[in-house]
């Protein structure tokens, strides 16, 4: 339980608010600190244009999807909001999506995204492979006016220590959190001139080209591989257990006996992959371990700790810890990971992180990981991001989600994990692929410094302006 005392003053800030949200979550400090600079401040709805001003979300509808990309466009929910990799969302009805009820649910390149329900307050600049994917009405959209303000200046604000208790600030709803336009269209936006504002988005543009760049690298490195050893391209199911039908031997129902297993999902991959050279994931890997369950000791000052991570962040575009744990925890060194090492969430929904792979980044690098992780260890780092592009090609995919067992949540163990198939393209290749997977980490760690060197600076810039 958290208990706060605040002035009475403060309630003529928020219209008499009584709710704990706006003094808890530090809306009324954001607040004073931006109402005491001497710089301009404009509305955020005059910043905008567009559908509705350019601050939107959307109407509920039935989402009706579909198999083939010729079909269908990227949706994107707001639990999606902050993922690094949007390469494999589900496919919405392209009829749906391009209908005059829907279309202006369109992302473009530019836009600042935010969560407005449930987990709110979660923000994302569009990136240019974001263009083309269509939102739910739990994505909030803010479309800012070029001609009135550079779009990666607004994003840093918004996304800032300043702008996000403004955003989560204007919540209500006792049970499930959630937020609309009109909640944020008077939030306040200071002005620091176009040369400062201009820096910042270009550090902003220079993060979102960084993580583009990571999502194309490991595309392509998934696909080279296919072709060298020669195998089908595998399409993505718009199902995570796609419905089919498959007959198979009694024998190999010794060791497996649930029907996804044997499905035609996993069994396709799994053919094609008999035709050609390949290795058993642990014949690569130098270890693979579950963490046993331990104890959390959390401290409040970060320097005293390291950052811990569950499953979920592993995948965000700025992977936050959950919170900081003591450094003389015992044998916390074992939950330590580095770059010669992937995760893999071991349980879960099969529509979910489950069987997804990623090789660590940002503040996970150093940080330590939950037991909820399973831990692929390689001798270098070119061997990691081998590991990383034939895991995340469908392929491996279909593998690590056809593995899992258990009906409720299913589970994945180092067992199954270390079964896995992976081509093996020969010593050479192999290098040359992992040079691209590291790559794609690295990418990935410098545009989050990128990203909150923009942040800072403009945090420093208010901080300033507000004691002087």
């Amino acid at each position: 339980m958290r208990v706060k005392s605040v002035p009475s003053s403060w309630l003529d800030h928020d219209g008499r608010r009584l709710d704990c949200n706006p003094y808890m979550s530090g809306a009324l400090e954001a607040k004073v600190a931006i109402d005491g600079l001497k710089a301009k401040k404009h509305r955020l709805a005059d910043l905008t244009a567009g559908h509705k001003g350019g601050i939107y979300n959307g109407p509920q509808f039935k989402r009706n999807y579909v198999e083939s990309p010729d079909d269908g466009v990227p949706f994107l929910t707001g639990g999606d909001v902050p993922r690094a990799d949007t390469s494999r969302l589900p496919l919405l009805s392209r009829r749906d999506a391009t209908s005059p009820k829907l279309s202006y649910l369109r992302l473009e390149p530019g836009m600042t995204i935010i969560s407005c329900s449930g987990a709110i307050g979660r923000m994302a600049y569009v990136r240019e492979e974001m263009a083309g994917v269509w939102s739910s009405q739990d994505v909030m959209k803010v479309v800012p006016d070029p001609k009135k303000i550079p779009p990666g200046y607004l994003y840093a604000f918004l996304s800032s220590k300043f702008g996000v208790p403004l955003v989560v600030g204007g919540t209500y709803g006792a049970i499930i959190q959630h937020i609309e336009p009109e909640h944020i269209a008077n939030l306040p936006v200071p002005r620091f001139g176009s040369a400062f504002e201009s820096k910042v988005h270009e550090l902003v543009e220079r993060s979102a080209q960084l993580r583009s760049e990571a999502g194309q690298i490991l595309i392509d490195a998934t696909t080279k591989l296919e072709n060298i050893v020669k195998l089908p391209k595998l399409e993505v199911p718009s199902s995570a257990t796609p419905f089919s039908t498959n007959s198979v031997s009694s024998s190999v129902l010794q060791a497996r006996l649930d029907g996804f297993f044997h499905s035609q999902f996993h069994s396709e991959a799994l053919s094609a992959l008999a035709r050609t050279q390949t290795k058993a994931l642990s014949e690569l890997s130098v270890g693979i371990v579950e963490p046993v369950r331990f104890k959390r000791v959390a401290v409040d000052d970060a320097s005293f700790g390291v950052p811990f991570f569950g499953t979920s962040p592993l995948f965000w575009t700025d992977p936050t810890p959950n919170y900081f744990v003591s450094r003389k925890m015992r044998n916390i060194e074992h939950y330590l990971v580095d770059r010669k090492c992937l995760l893999i969430p071991r349980s879960g929904q099969l529509s979910g992180i489950i069987g997804s792979v990623v090789l660590p980044y940002g503040d996970i690098v150093g940080g330590a990981v939950s037991e909820d992780a399973i831990r692929v260890y390689f001798e270098s780092e070119e061997d990691a991001g081998f590991g990383l592009v034939a895991l995340t090609s469908e392929y491996g995919r279909r593998q690590l989600k056809a593995r899992a067992f258990g009906s409720s949540i299913p589970h994945l163990d180092v067992k199954h994990i270390g079964l896995v198939r992976v081509p093996d393209p020969g010593e050479s290749q192999r290098m040359q692929l992992g040079a691209k997977g590291a790559r794609v980490a690295q990418l990935r760690d410098e545009a989050v410094r990128v990203e909150r060197e923009a942040r800072s600076q403009l945090e420093a810039r208010i901080e300033k302006g507000a004691t002087s």
